[in-house]
Protein backbone atom coordinates (compact mmCIF):
# COMPACT_ATOMS: atom_id res chain seq x y z
CA UNK A 1 0.00 0.00 0.00
CA UNK A 2 2.78 2.61 -1.39
CA UNK A 3 1.52 5.91 0.49
CA UNK A 4 -1.37 4.78 1.66
CA UNK A 5 -3.33 5.05 4.88
CA UNK A 6 -3.72 1.71 6.67
CA UNK A 7 -7.97 2.01 6.35
CA UNK A 8 -8.90 -1.39 7.24
CA UNK A 9 -8.90 -5.30 7.77
CA UNK A 10 -11.80 -7.50 7.51
CA UNK A 11 -13.42 -9.25 10.31
CA UNK A 12 -11.99 -12.40 9.45
CA UNK A 13 -8.70 -11.02 9.67
CA UNK A 14 -9.53 -8.67 12.67
CA UNK A 15 -10.25 -12.19 14.66
CA UNK A 16 -7.16 -14.08 13.74
CA UNK A 17 -4.97 -11.03 14.35
CA UNK A 18 -6.95 -10.74 18.26
CA UNK A 19 -6.07 -14.60 19.07
CA UNK A 20 -2.27 -13.95 17.79
CA UNK A 21 -2.32 -10.65 19.80
CA UNK A 22 -4.08 -12.32 22.88
CA UNK A 23 -1.81 -15.10 22.71
CA UNK A 24 1.56 -12.48 22.98
CA UNK A 25 0.43 -10.66 25.41
CA UNK A 26 1.61 -12.75 28.08
CA UNK A 27 2.29 -9.91 30.44
CA UNK A 28 -0.22 -9.78 33.39
CA UNK A 29 -1.05 -13.69 32.66
CA UNK A 30 -0.55 -14.39 36.17
CA UNK A 31 -2.53 -11.26 37.97
CA UNK A 32 -5.39 -13.22 38.63
CA UNK A 33 -4.49 -17.05 38.16
CA UNK A 34 -1.99 -16.88 41.20
CA UNK A 35 -5.35 -15.39 43.03
CA UNK A 36 -2.78 -11.69 43.98
CA UNK A 37 -3.49 -8.66 42.97
CA UNK A 38 -1.97 -4.70 43.11
CA UNK A 39 -4.43 -3.83 45.88
CA UNK A 40 -2.10 -3.16 48.77
CA UNK A 41 -1.60 -0.46 51.13
CA UNK A 42 1.75 1.31 51.36
CA UNK A 43 2.06 -0.42 54.72
CA UNK A 44 1.97 -3.76 52.40
CA UNK A 45 3.93 -2.76 49.53
CA UNK A 46 7.05 -1.90 51.34
CA UNK A 47 9.64 0.65 50.13
CA UNK A 48 10.80 0.66 46.61
CA UNK A 49 13.85 1.73 46.85
CA UNK A 50 15.25 -0.17 49.64
CA UNK A 51 13.02 -4.29 48.94
CA UNK A 52 14.53 -7.28 47.83
CA UNK A 53 11.96 -7.77 45.15
CA UNK A 54 12.55 -7.50 41.27
CA UNK A 55 15.84 -8.09 40.20
CA UNK A 56 17.76 -6.79 42.90
CA UNK A 57 19.30 -3.61 43.92
CA UNK A 58 20.61 -1.62 41.52
CA UNK A 59 24.38 -0.72 40.29
CA UNK A 60 25.98 2.66 40.34
CA UNK A 61 26.24 3.19 36.27
CA UNK A 62 30.35 3.73 35.62
CA UNK A 63 29.72 5.73 32.86
CA UNK A 64 27.21 7.70 35.67
CA UNK A 65 24.05 7.26 33.42
CA UNK A 66 21.48 4.73 34.11
CA UNK A 67 21.95 2.52 37.14
CA UNK A 68 20.70 -1.52 36.61
CA UNK A 69 20.49 -4.46 38.55
CA UNK A 70 23.35 -6.82 38.18
CA UNK A 71 23.75 -8.47 35.19
CA UNK A 72 21.53 -5.93 32.77
CA UNK A 73 23.34 -3.75 29.99
CA UNK A 74 21.97 -0.98 28.27
CA UNK A 75 23.03 0.75 25.21
CA UNK A 76 22.01 4.08 23.21
CA UNK A 77 19.67 3.31 20.19
CA UNK A 78 18.95 6.36 18.48
CA UNK A 79 19.74 9.81 19.42
CA UNK A 80 17.91 13.29 17.99
CA UNK A 81 19.99 14.96 15.19
CA UNK A 82 21.16 11.44 13.48
CA UNK A 83 20.27 11.23 9.94
CA UNK A 84 17.70 9.25 9.11
CA UNK A 85 17.40 6.93 6.07
CA UNK A 86 14.73 9.37 4.16
CA UNK A 87 17.72 12.49 4.86
CA UNK A 88 15.90 14.20 7.81
CA UNK A 89 16.98 14.37 11.28
CA UNK A 90 16.02 12.09 14.17
CA UNK A 91 13.75 14.53 16.15
CA UNK A 92 13.97 15.27 19.65
CA UNK A 93 11.25 14.73 22.60
CA UNK A 94 11.02 10.73 22.13
CA UNK A 95 8.00 9.87 23.84
CA UNK A 96 5.62 6.62 23.69
CA UNK A 97 6.36 3.81 21.69
CA UNK A 98 5.99 0.17 21.11
CA UNK A 99 7.72 -2.86 19.49
CA UNK A 100 6.53 -4.46 16.65
CA UNK A 101 7.28 -8.22 15.08
CA UNK A 102 9.52 -7.56 11.94
CA UNK A 103 10.13 -9.42 8.82
CA UNK A 104 12.26 -12.18 10.35
CA UNK A 105 12.79 -13.63 14.17
CA UNK A 106 15.67 -11.69 14.80
CA UNK A 107 14.13 -8.17 13.71
CA UNK A 108 11.53 -5.91 15.29
CA UNK A 109 10.12 -2.66 14.51
CA UNK A 110 9.48 0.29 17.00
CA UNK A 111 7.26 3.48 16.30
CA UNK A 112 8.19 6.09 18.79
CA UNK A 113 6.15 9.39 19.25
CA UNK A 114 7.92 13.01 19.39
CA UNK A 115 6.14 15.36 21.63
CA UNK A 116 7.39 18.57 20.21
CA UNK A 117 5.05 21.50 19.35
CA UNK A 118 5.57 23.92 16.61
CA UNK A 119 7.70 26.83 18.50
CA UNK A 120 10.17 23.88 19.46
CA UNK A 121 12.08 24.19 15.97
CA UNK A 122 15.37 22.95 17.75
CA UNK A 123 13.68 19.64 18.22
CA UNK A 124 12.62 19.22 14.31
CA UNK A 125 12.73 16.56 12.38
CA UNK A 126 13.43 18.97 9.34
CA UNK A 127 16.52 20.99 11.24
CA UNK A 128 16.88 24.65 12.68
CA UNK A 129 16.01 26.23 9.86
CA UNK A 130 13.04 23.54 8.07
CA UNK A 131 15.72 23.47 4.61
CA UNK A 132 14.63 19.26 5.00
CA UNK A 133 11.39 20.08 4.58
CA UNK A 134 11.13 19.74 0.85
CA UNK A 135 11.99 16.31 1.29
CA UNK A 136 8.83 15.18 2.53
CA UNK A 137 5.54 14.54 -0.07
CA UNK A 138 3.25 17.55 1.77
CA UNK A 139 0.15 15.24 0.47
CA UNK A 140 1.58 12.62 3.25
CA UNK A 141 1.55 14.91 5.97
CA UNK A 142 -1.23 16.56 8.41
CA UNK A 143 -0.53 20.10 9.09
CA UNK A 144 2.31 21.65 6.95
CA UNK A 145 0.29 24.62 4.99
CA UNK A 146 0.18 27.18 8.18
CA UNK A 147 1.84 29.60 8.91
CA UNK A 148 4.27 26.79 10.01
CA UNK A 149 4.56 22.88 9.95
CA UNK A 150 3.82 21.01 12.70
CA UNK A 151 6.72 19.19 13.43
CA UNK A 152 5.30 16.24 15.53
CA UNK A 153 5.01 12.77 14.42
CA UNK A 154 6.76 9.29 14.73
CA UNK A 155 9.36 7.81 13.49
CA UNK A 156 10.37 4.39 13.07
CA UNK A 157 13.25 2.04 13.91
CA UNK A 158 14.42 -1.46 12.69
CA UNK A 159 16.30 -3.09 15.17
CA UNK A 160 18.36 -6.40 14.97
CA UNK A 161 17.68 -8.06 18.13
CA UNK A 162 20.61 -10.82 17.63
CA UNK A 163 23.24 -7.97 17.41
CA UNK A 164 21.52 -5.54 19.13
CA UNK A 165 21.94 -2.50 17.24
CA UNK A 166 19.97 -0.43 14.75
CA UNK A 167 19.43 -0.97 11.38
CA UNK A 168 17.51 2.20 9.84
CA UNK A 169 15.50 4.75 10.95
CA UNK A 170 12.05 7.30 9.24
CA UNK A 171 9.83 9.30 9.75
CA UNK A 172 6.53 7.97 9.14
CA UNK A 173 4.29 10.51 10.16
CA UNK A 174 4.23 14.39 10.36
CA UNK A 175 2.40 17.54 10.96
CA UNK A 176 1.23 16.31 13.90
CA UNK A 177 1.63 18.45 17.07
CA UNK A 178 2.99 17.00 20.55
CA UNK A 179 2.45 13.44 20.49
CA UNK A 180 2.68 11.60 23.42
CA UNK A 181 1.72 8.41 24.10
CA UNK A 182 -0.40 5.78 22.07
CA UNK A 183 -1.21 1.98 22.00
CA UNK A 184 -0.91 -0.88 19.90
CA UNK A 185 -3.87 -2.25 18.04
CA UNK A 186 -4.77 -6.02 18.00
CA UNK A 187 -4.32 -5.66 13.97
CA UNK A 188 -0.89 -4.97 14.35
CA UNK A 189 -0.79 -0.83 14.32
CA UNK A 190 0.57 2.20 16.57
CA UNK A 191 -2.32 4.49 17.34
CA UNK A 192 -0.62 7.53 18.19
CA UNK A 193 -2.28 10.25 20.27
CA UNK A 194 -2.10 14.26 20.08
CA UNK A 195 -1.61 16.07 23.46
CA UNK A 196 -2.42 19.18 21.87
CA UNK A 197 -5.93 21.25 21.15
CA UNK A 198 -4.37 23.70 18.80
CA UNK A 199 -6.68 25.62 16.88
CA UNK A 200 -5.73 27.15 13.35
CA UNK A 201 -3.58 30.09 14.28
CA UNK A 202 -2.38 28.85 17.32
CA UNK A 203 1.65 28.63 17.08
CA UNK A 204 1.45 28.83 13.45
CA UNK A 205 -1.11 26.00 13.13
CA UNK A 206 -3.44 25.57 9.91
CA UNK A 207 -5.44 22.55 11.17
CA UNK A 208 -7.62 21.18 14.72
CA UNK A 209 -5.29 19.11 16.43
CA UNK A 210 -6.17 16.67 19.19
CA UNK A 211 -6.81 13.68 17.28
CA UNK A 212 -5.48 9.65 17.28
CA UNK A 213 -3.56 8.98 14.05
CA UNK A 214 -2.59 5.14 12.88
CA UNK A 215 0.66 4.44 11.85
CA UNK A 216 1.70 1.04 10.31
CA UNK A 217 4.87 -0.85 11.48
CA UNK A 218 6.26 -0.31 7.58
CA UNK A 219 9.95 -1.38 6.98
CA UNK A 220 10.26 0.34 4.00
CA UNK A 221 10.77 3.99 4.26
CA UNK A 222 7.89 5.75 4.03
CA UNK A 223 5.33 8.46 5.09
CA UNK A 224 2.13 6.89 6.37
CA UNK A 225 -0.70 9.68 5.57
CA UNK A 226 -1.99 11.27 8.18
CA UNK A 227 -5.96 11.13 8.52
CA UNK A 228 -7.42 12.44 11.81
CA UNK A 229 -9.40 9.87 13.42
CA UNK A 230 -12.55 12.52 14.50
CA UNK A 231 -15.03 10.55 15.55
CA UNK A 232 -12.83 9.29 18.77
CA UNK A 233 -13.13 12.79 19.81
CA UNK A 234 -10.75 15.70 20.10
CA UNK A 235 -9.12 16.55 23.89
CA UNK A 236 -5.77 16.57 25.52
CA UNK A 237 -5.28 13.06 25.07
CA UNK A 238 -2.71 10.59 26.48
CA UNK A 239 -2.68 6.97 25.88
CA UNK A 240 -4.74 4.61 23.87
CA UNK A 241 -5.39 0.88 24.26
CA UNK A 242 -7.57 -1.80 22.94
CA UNK A 243 -9.40 -4.74 23.82
CA UNK A 244 -8.75 -7.47 21.32
CA UNK A 245 -12.23 -9.18 21.71
CA UNK A 246 -14.41 -6.34 20.93
CA UNK A 247 -11.80 -3.44 18.97
CA UNK A 248 -12.87 -1.48 21.31
CA UNK A 249 -10.39 1.50 21.96
CA UNK A 250 -9.76 3.17 25.46
CA UNK A 251 -8.29 6.58 25.74
CA UNK A 252 -6.86 8.66 28.50
CA UNK A 253 -6.94 12.51 29.11
CA UNK A 254 -3.91 13.75 30.67
CA UNK A 255 -5.82 17.06 32.32
CA UNK A 256 -5.66 17.77 36.20
CA UNK A 257 -10.07 17.44 35.90
CA UNK A 258 -9.33 14.91 32.73
CA UNK A 259 -12.01 11.57 32.01
CA UNK A 260 -11.14 8.27 31.02
CA UNK A 261 -13.57 7.67 27.16
CA UNK A 262 -14.11 5.01 25.26
CA UNK A 263 -14.55 4.71 21.16
CA UNK A 264 -17.18 1.53 19.91
CA UNK A 265 -16.12 1.09 16.24
CA UNK A 266 -18.84 0.48 13.63
CA UNK A 267 -16.28 -1.79 12.09
CA UNK A 268 -13.65 -3.57 14.82
CA UNK A 269 -10.55 -2.56 12.96
CA UNK A 270 -11.51 0.04 10.88
CA UNK A 271 -11.44 3.24 13.08
CA UNK A 272 -11.95 5.53 10.58
CA UNK A 273 -15.55 4.17 9.77
CA UNK A 274 -16.91 5.56 12.93
CA UNK A 275 -18.77 4.61 15.90
CA UNK A 276 -19.62 6.27 19.27
CA UNK A 277 -17.48 8.18 21.53
CA UNK A 278 -18.38 7.68 25.17
CA UNK A 279 -16.92 8.62 28.84
CA UNK A 280 -17.03 6.57 31.81
CA UNK A 281 -19.02 7.15 34.70
CA UNK A 282 -20.25 5.14 37.82
CA UNK A 283 -23.50 3.69 38.19
CA UNK A 284 -24.21 5.07 42.01
CA UNK A 285 -22.61 8.62 41.47
CA UNK A 286 -23.07 11.21 38.71
CA UNK A 287 -20.09 13.77 38.33
CA UNK A 288 -17.84 11.11 40.78
CA UNK A 289 -14.40 12.91 41.78
CA UNK A 290 -11.82 10.00 41.82
CA UNK A 291 -9.14 11.86 42.56
CA UNK A 292 -8.86 11.30 46.45
CA UNK A 293 -7.60 14.88 46.70
CA UNK A 294 -8.01 15.37 50.15
CA UNK A 295 -8.47 19.24 50.01
CA UNK A 296 -11.03 18.79 47.58
CA UNK A 297 -15.02 18.86 49.41
CA UNK A 298 -16.36 17.14 46.43
CA UNK A 299 -13.89 14.12 46.28
CA UNK A 300 -15.28 10.84 46.45
CA UNK A 301 -12.54 8.97 48.60
CA UNK A 302 -12.19 5.35 46.81
CA UNK A 303 -10.41 2.80 48.77
CA UNK A 304 -7.38 0.53 47.32
CA UNK A 305 -8.95 -2.83 46.07
CA UNK A 306 -12.55 -1.29 46.22
CA UNK A 307 -14.47 -1.96 43.20
CA UNK A 308 -17.12 0.57 41.12
CA UNK A 309 -20.21 -0.71 38.69
CA UNK A 310 -19.39 1.90 35.79
CA UNK A 311 -21.54 2.84 33.16
CA UNK A 312 -20.45 4.83 29.56
CA UNK A 313 -22.04 7.96 28.95
CA UNK A 314 -23.07 9.06 24.99
CA UNK A 315 -21.07 12.18 24.31
CA UNK A 316 -22.65 13.92 21.16
CA UNK A 317 -20.54 16.61 19.82
CA UNK A 318 -17.06 14.87 19.70
CA UNK A 319 -15.37 17.00 17.51
CA UNK A 320 -15.48 20.34 18.98
CA UNK A 321 -14.14 23.46 18.20
CA UNK A 322 -13.22 24.34 21.43
CA UNK A 323 -11.44 22.45 24.12
CA UNK A 324 -14.78 21.50 25.76
CA UNK A 325 -15.06 18.05 25.39
CA UNK A 326 -14.64 16.79 28.79
CA UNK A 327 -17.08 19.56 30.79
CA UNK A 328 -20.13 17.94 28.50
CA UNK A 329 -18.73 14.40 29.51
CA UNK A 330 -18.84 15.71 33.03
CA UNK A 331 -22.56 17.29 32.71
CA UNK A 332 -23.91 13.96 31.58
CA UNK A 333 -22.58 12.53 34.28
CA UNK A 334 -19.13 11.43 33.55
CA UNK A 335 -16.77 10.96 36.90
CA UNK A 336 -12.96 13.03 37.30
CA UNK A 337 -9.64 11.80 37.13
CA UNK A 338 -6.08 13.16 37.84
CA UNK A 339 -4.26 13.32 34.53
CA UNK A 340 -4.81 10.05 32.93
CA UNK A 341 -1.55 9.09 31.13
CA UNK A 342 -0.41 5.75 30.03
CA UNK A 343 -2.68 2.55 29.52
CA UNK A 344 -2.31 -0.71 28.24
CA UNK A 345 -4.58 -3.69 27.65
CA UNK A 346 -3.30 -6.86 29.10
CA UNK A 347 -4.66 -10.40 29.45
CA UNK A 348 -5.78 -12.06 32.42
CA UNK A 349 -7.43 -15.14 34.18
CA UNK A 350 -10.28 -12.62 34.29
CA UNK A 351 -11.04 -12.13 30.59
CA UNK A 352 -8.75 -8.85 30.20
CA UNK A 353 -8.45 -5.24 31.37
CA UNK A 354 -7.04 -1.97 30.57
CA UNK A 355 -4.81 -0.68 32.78
CA UNK A 356 -4.40 2.66 33.63
CA UNK A 357 -2.13 5.43 35.20
CA UNK A 358 -3.52 8.79 37.11
CA UNK A 359 0.01 10.69 37.19
CA UNK A 360 -1.12 13.17 39.92
CA UNK A 361 -3.50 10.86 41.58
CA UNK A 362 -4.32 9.98 45.77
CA UNK A 363 -4.24 11.81 49.05
CA UNK A 364 -0.53 13.55 47.81
CA UNK A 365 -1.11 13.72 44.36
CA UNK A 366 1.34 11.26 43.53
CA UNK A 367 -0.08 8.42 41.59
CA UNK A 368 -2.61 6.06 41.15
CA UNK A 369 -2.80 3.02 38.73
CA UNK A 370 -6.64 1.72 38.12
CA UNK A 371 -7.68 -1.47 36.47
CA UNK A 372 -11.34 -1.80 34.35
CA UNK A 373 -12.82 -4.87 33.37
CA UNK A 374 -14.90 -4.41 30.62
CA UNK A 375 -18.37 -6.53 30.47
CA UNK A 376 -18.73 -9.25 28.45
CA UNK A 377 -21.02 -7.46 26.40
CA UNK A 378 -18.85 -4.16 26.49
CA UNK A 379 -20.49 -1.53 23.72
CA UNK A 380 -23.51 -3.58 22.90
CA UNK A 381 -27.32 -3.56 23.96
CA UNK A 382 -27.23 -6.41 26.77
CA UNK A 383 -24.16 -4.45 28.75
CA UNK A 384 -26.33 -2.34 31.12
CA UNK A 385 -27.64 -5.76 32.43
CA UNK A 386 -24.12 -7.16 32.71
CA UNK A 387 -21.82 -3.96 33.28
CA UNK A 388 -17.91 -3.33 33.41
CA UNK A 389 -15.81 -2.80 36.84
CA UNK A 390 -13.57 0.32 37.66
CA UNK A 391 -10.87 -0.69 40.41
CA UNK A 392 -8.62 1.32 42.16
CA UNK A 393 -5.38 -1.01 42.04
CA UNK A 394 -2.55 1.15 44.39
CA UNK A 395 -1.72 4.23 45.22
CA UNK A 396 0.97 4.07 47.87
CA UNK A 397 1.31 7.54 48.43
CA UNK A 398 4.84 6.75 49.39
CA UNK A 399 7.32 8.50 47.11
CA UNK A 400 9.71 5.75 48.26
CA UNK A 401 7.29 3.18 46.31
CA UNK A 402 6.25 5.28 43.49
CA UNK A 403 6.60 9.04 42.35
CA UNK A 404 4.10 9.99 39.48
CA UNK A 405 3.85 7.28 37.44
CA UNK A 406 3.21 7.70 33.71
CA UNK A 407 4.22 5.47 30.73
CA UNK A 408 3.53 1.71 31.42
CA UNK A 409 3.53 -1.31 29.69
CA UNK A 410 2.98 -5.60 30.54
CA UNK A 411 6.63 -7.37 30.84
CA UNK A 412 6.36 -10.88 29.22
CA UNK A 413 6.63 -12.63 33.15
CA UNK A 414 3.08 -11.05 34.89
CA UNK A 415 4.68 -7.40 36.06
CA UNK A 416 3.44 -3.85 35.22
CA UNK A 417 6.65 -1.44 33.95
CA UNK A 418 5.94 2.03 34.87
CA UNK A 419 8.06 5.18 33.67
CA UNK A 420 8.33 7.88 36.27
CA UNK A 421 8.36 11.20 35.75
CA UNK A 422 8.60 13.60 38.66
CA UNK A 423 8.89 16.98 39.70
CA UNK A 424 11.92 16.32 42.05
CA UNK A 425 13.83 14.97 39.36
CA UNK A 426 15.00 11.42 40.39
CA UNK A 427 12.88 9.36 38.26
CA UNK A 428 13.47 5.75 36.95
CA UNK A 429 11.53 3.24 36.22
CA UNK A 430 9.60 0.89 38.18
CA UNK A 431 8.21 -2.80 38.39
CA UNK A 432 5.09 -3.63 40.12
CA UNK A 433 4.48 -7.01 41.16
CA UNK A 434 1.33 -9.88 41.17
CA UNK A 435 1.64 -9.66 44.57
CA UNK A 436 1.66 -5.93 44.90
CA UNK A 437 5.43 -5.52 45.45
CA UNK A 438 7.33 -1.89 43.82
CA UNK A 439 10.67 -2.32 42.87
CA UNK A 440 13.12 -0.16 40.90
CA UNK A 441 14.77 -1.22 37.81
CA UNK A 442 16.15 1.61 36.63
CA UNK A 443 17.17 5.10 37.32
CA UNK A 444 18.52 7.96 35.59
CA UNK A 445 21.92 8.85 37.41
CA UNK A 446 22.74 11.53 34.95
CA UNK A 447 20.03 14.05 34.42
CA UNK A 448 16.86 15.03 35.50
CA UNK A 449 15.29 13.40 32.60
CA UNK A 450 11.74 11.72 32.62
CA UNK A 451 11.74 7.39 30.87
CA UNK A 452 9.19 7.38 29.15
CA UNK A 453 8.07 4.86 25.66
CA UNK A 454 8.72 1.58 27.81
CA UNK A 455 8.32 -1.87 26.05
CA UNK A 456 9.58 -4.97 25.52
CA UNK A 457 10.30 -6.37 21.65
CA UNK A 458 7.97 -9.57 20.64
CA UNK A 459 10.17 -11.84 21.90
CA UNK A 460 10.79 -10.66 25.54
CA UNK A 461 14.27 -10.46 24.99
CA UNK A 462 14.84 -6.57 25.11
CA UNK A 463 13.41 -3.63 27.22
CA UNK A 464 13.03 -0.25 25.17
CA UNK A 465 12.28 3.34 26.47
CA UNK A 466 13.64 6.56 25.84
CA UNK A 467 14.98 9.75 27.81
CA UNK A 468 12.88 12.39 26.32
CA UNK A 469 14.82 15.23 27.42
CA UNK A 470 18.74 13.36 26.51
CA UNK A 471 16.69 12.73 23.36
CA UNK A 472 17.77 9.40 22.83
CA UNK A 473 16.46 5.84 22.72
CA UNK A 474 18.02 2.58 24.75
CA UNK A 475 17.80 -0.76 24.40
CA UNK A 476 18.08 -3.25 27.70
CA UNK A 477 18.75 -6.62 27.46
CA UNK A 478 19.93 -8.89 30.95
CA UNK A 479 18.71 -12.20 32.76
CA UNK A 480 15.15 -11.59 32.67
CA UNK A 481 14.69 -14.85 33.94
CA UNK A 482 15.12 -14.59 37.02
CA UNK A 483 11.22 -12.95 37.17
CA UNK A 484 10.01 -15.52 34.38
Amino acid sequence: MSGQHHQSVSRRHFLEQSVAWGAGLTGLQLLVASGTSFGQSADALGKAAGMPGGFGPLIADPKGRIDLPEGFTYRVVSRMGQLMADGLSVPGRQDGMCAFPGPDADTCILICNHEIENEWVHYSPFGKQGQRLLRINRFLAYDVHGERPAIGGTTTMIYDLKKQRLKGQFQSLVGTVRNCAGGPTPWGTWLTCEEDVSRPGDGGCGEYHGYVFEVPPYTNVRLTKAVPIKAMGRFLREAVCVDPRTGIVYQTEDREDGLIYRYVPKEPGNLLAGGRTQALALQDRKQADTRNWPFLPSADHIEVGEKRVVRWVDLEDVDPKEDVLRAHGVSAGAARFARGEGMVWANDAGGGAAYFICTMGGTIGKGQVWRYRPSEHEGTAQEAASPGILELFAEPNDLDVINMPDNVCAAPWGDLMVCTDNEEGHDYLAGITPKGEFYKFAYNRKTESEFAGVCFSPDGSTLFFNLQDEAMTLAVTGPWSKRM
